[in-house]
């Protein structure tokens, strides 16, 4: 089986022969972000914004001992995302990259990943912080965070050298719609 080529703009086209890993959401994001322009794009840039994850009831019970973790990793797919681009322009920059080099929700498979502060679990539904995330986000899958497990300390960051004190002040805008 062969890839399917992009296009000259660099979005992924549709090829159905590749489109057999099925994910359903376990739950969703109620977060205050209904729009992408002007959200955050990064949980580190939103350390104080609240949200929570509503678990749909046949998941449930897969949150038990769930609160012994501050921090925990959602999977989540960027649904409002119209494309699917292979060479982006981030938020960081203002120099294309190929989106592999990049944390741009407009990737292959669209999915997201977002470290959040655990604040509390009330039933099914997990209240959090740090909350980068656009509201009715499906929740692919809740992993708690381990730094023995999840922190590598590294002083080759590629691109980002230089541009991670912007982040807080930096907000989404069109460029990924």
């Amino acid at each position: 089986m062969t890839a399917p080529a992009s296009t000259a703009h660099g979005d992924v086209p549709y090829d159905d022969r590749t489109s057999d890993i099925v994910c359903r959401p376990i739950g969703f994001v109620r977060s205050p972000f209904t729009e992408v322009v002007g959200m955050p794009i990064q949980t580190a840039g939103a350390p104080d914004e609240l949200a929570r994850v509503e678990v749909l009831a046949p998941f449930v019970a897969g949150l038990r001992d769930i609160e012994g973790f501050d921090y925990l990793i959602l999977v989540t797919h960027f649904h409002r995302c119209a494309h699917e681009r292979l060479e982006v322009t981030p938020f960081l920059d203002d120099r294309s990259h190929g989106v592999f080099a990049t944390r741009a929700p407009t990737r292959p498979n669209r999915l997201g990943l977002s470290i959040v502060k655990l604040l509390r679990v009330e039933g099914g539904t997990l209240h959090f912080t740090g909350n980068d995330i656009l509201d009715g986000t499906p929740v692919l899958d809740i992993k708690p965070y381990v730094p023995r497990f999840d922190v590598r300390a590294t002083d080759r960051i590629g691109w980002f050298e230089g541009r991670l004190d912007a982040l807080p002040a930096v907000r989404a805008d069109t460029r990924m719609a």
